[in-house]
This record gives C-alpha cells, sequence and structure tokens, in this order.
C-alpha cells in the first residue's frame, strides 16, 4: 500500500468514525410557523426551540421559517425541508385543514410531524403540543363576565365576539370556549366576527362597523388573541368611544401587557410561548432518537400535551408577569407607560 492510499484510506476511516460518533449532525429539524401578525414567534417561539434543541442535542440543525399567512408557502417550504432530508418537521400551519396533506406526504416519507399550537383535525399527526386552547377561549370570556358583573353591569347587556382565523384549527377551540362562557352567562352575544389570519386591521374595521351599527349598547368585546384586541380597542379610540368597554386578549404581548397595565385592555393569557416550544423540542429529540414520547392525553386521535395558561389582569399582572420572570420592567415600562407602571409599583 502506497503512502499516498495509506493517507487516502486514514481519512476515510477517520471521517467514517466522526460521523458515526456523530451521526446527529446530519440530521435537520424544520420549525415552521405560521404569521407575523403576531410577534411571538420570532420573540419567543423559535428562540425558545432553538435553545432547547441546542441544549439536547447540539449537532441537530434547527432550520425555521415563516409562511407569513401563506398556505402556499407554507408547503413550499414543506416541501424544501422534507428534501433537505428533515426527519421531524414541527408545524404550526397557516390552514388546519389543508395541513392534512403535508401530515400524509410525510408520513409516507417516515418524515414525524409534530403540530405546534394549531391542531390538524382531518388526519392525526405524530404528535401535538400547545396550550388548552379551547381552555384559553373559555378562561379569557369567563373573566370578562365575572367583570362585568362585579362591575354591576345589566344583565342582557351586549357583547362582541372577534375570534380569530377561519382556516385556524385552534381558533376554532378559543371560540368554543368562549361561547361556553358566554352562551351560559347574563350576557347576550350581539355579534361576531372570524378575523381572516388573525389580522388586527381586519378586526379593527370589523368592530369600526359594530360601533356604528350598536354604539353605547356594547359593554364588552372578547378578542381572541392580543392582535384583534388591539384593531378592536384602534376602533373604539378611532370613534372617539371614552372609556373603552373591557376588551379580552390572549398571548400576552408586549403591546397587550401594555395595554393593561394603562387600562385600556381588560386581560390576557400568560402562556409564555417557550413552554411550548422546550416541550416540542424534547418531543422531537425523542423523535430522533427512534423512540415514542409519552402523550398526556389524545385530540383529534392525536397524541398530545396540553398546557394550562393563566388569566392576566391589571390585578395580578405583577405577580404573574414580574414577579414570575416572564418579562422584565425595562421591557414594558418605555417612556409612554412609566406612570402607570409606577402606579402598580413596577418601578419606582
Amino acid at each position: 500500500m502506497t503512502k499516498q492510499t495509506l493517507t487516502l484510506t486514514t481519512a476515510i476511516a477517520v471521517a467514517t468514525a466522526a460521523f458515526a460518533a456523530g451521526g446527529a449532525a446530519a440530521q435537520t429539524v424544520g420549525f415552521l410557523m405560521p404569521d407575523q401578525a403576531s410577534t411571538r414567534y420570532e420573540e419567543r417561539d423559535y428562540p425558545g426551540f432553538r435553545d432547547a434543541m441546542a441544549e439536547l442535542n447540539p449537532d441537530v440543525e434547527v432550520v425555521y421559517q415563516n409562511a407569513n399567512a401563506d398556505a402556499q408557502l407554507q408547503q413550499q417550504q414543506f416541501n424544501s425541508l422534507i428534501s433537505q432530508g428533515a426527519t421531524v418537521i414541527v408545524l404550526d400551519p397557516v390552514d388546519s385543514s389543508a395541513a392534512a396533506s403535508l401530515v400524509n406526504q410525510a408520513q409516507a416519507q417516515d418524515v414525524r410531524v409534530i403540530a405546534y399550537d394549531r391542531p390538524i383535525p382531518d388526519i392525526p399527526a405524530d404528535f401535538y403540543v400547545s396550550f388548552d386552547n379551547e381552555g384559553i377561549g373559555r378562561a379569557i370570556a369567563q373573566s370578562l363576565v365575572d367583570h362585568l358583573q362585579a362591575e354591576g353591569v345589566a344583565e342582557g347587556s351586549g357583547v362582541l365576539q372577534v375570534n380569530g382565523s377561519p382556516t385556524d384549527a385552534a381558533a376554532g377551540l378559543i371560540r368554543d370556549g368562549i361561547d361556553s362562557a358566554l352562551d351560559s352567562s347574563a350576557y347576550e352575544t350581539l355579534a361576531e366576527f372570524d378575523t381572516p389570519n388573525w389580522a388586527p386591521p381586519e378586526a379593527q374595521r370589523w368592530v369600526a362597523g359594530q360601533i356604528q351599527r350598536f354604539g353605547p349598547d356594547i359593554v364588552g368585546v372578547v378578542a381572541a388573541n392580543d392582535g384583534t384586541a388591539g384593531g378592536t380597542i384602534a376602533a373604539f379610540n378611532a370613534a372617539g368611544v371614552d372609556p373603552i368597554p373591557p376588551v379580552t386578549g390572549n398571548d400576552a404581548t408586549v403591546a397587550a401587557l401594555q395595554r393593561i397595565i394603562a387600562g385600556t385592555q381588560y386581560n390576557t393569557i400568560s402562556k409564555p410561548s417557550e413552554i411550548v416550544a422546550e416541550a416540542a423540542a424534547e418531543i422531537a429529540n425523542t423523535f430522533l432518537q427512534g423512540e415514542t414520547p409519552e402523550a398526556e392525553t389524545t385530540l383529534y386521535d392525536t397524541p398530545s400535551q396540553l398546557f394550562v395558561p393563566e388569566v392576566v389582569t391589571r390585578d395580578n399582572i405583577v405577580e404573574i408577569i414580574f414577579d414570575g420572570g416572564i418579562n422584565s420592567p425595562d421591557e414594558i415600562c418605555t417612556a409612554e407607560f412609566v406612570d402607570a407602571c409606577r402606579e402598580l409599583g413596577i418601578v419606582d
């Protein structure tokens, strides 16, 4: 054997041994999020998943993409990940029904799909991880009902219902939870709206029309997330309504927490996305190891892990958000909100 042949043989052996020792280096995990209407995906979900995955399995490459509310673009991103050799894809679908074909496609090629935040009702994914969306809807609506009763608002008074996207199965679960609370309450639902792509401007336009229609008969609004809540509040501001009736939310975005402190939004849901992102990373890593993750429950015939959220109002925001370390005063108490933060004892 010549020296050149020996060198080449040694190099191949070293490369083969390195690959065998760190075979996970060839593994790719996709993290596909649905839209940019909410800032949570870039600010919380992806960083939470990326960091948890790096700690669990540093050799895995995480590919993150956002479909910007375009189901066709998400399909292209999904196809690209499979062609890149992804073995696990975490999917928060733009369109929950359309995502069924993606699950079929992936499972036919032995690629695991973890449905994230939004379920895929038409076909079982390999796993589903989320907060309890129906519980979220019920909690924010019941919180509003309790508030109206405590304020002595007359029974039979009317509320608006601003739901999420009609193509999002999670929005449907949130709506079901809202319905369960409002239908059993003493208050009437004046009108409701399914907000295309969760877009705040769509919510704002619809609420503006309802203000013209119902005026002071609107005593509260159940908005399904903080984006639609922001659009709702903007509509009341534009119409010169003062005070704004209590408006719910969901996601505990920075803007929503600031509005709660200022008194323009009544509640939100504290559901740090990192909790779900870290759980998704653990599930993905279990699949990468060739094992089956344990499920706490089942939803749409899919093994599932669902987390219980907390309602945040001005009364408990200090305890849950600041004492709980979810956000810092520096993030929330910017110049416009310093006085309101000082009133609550968040800053000196």
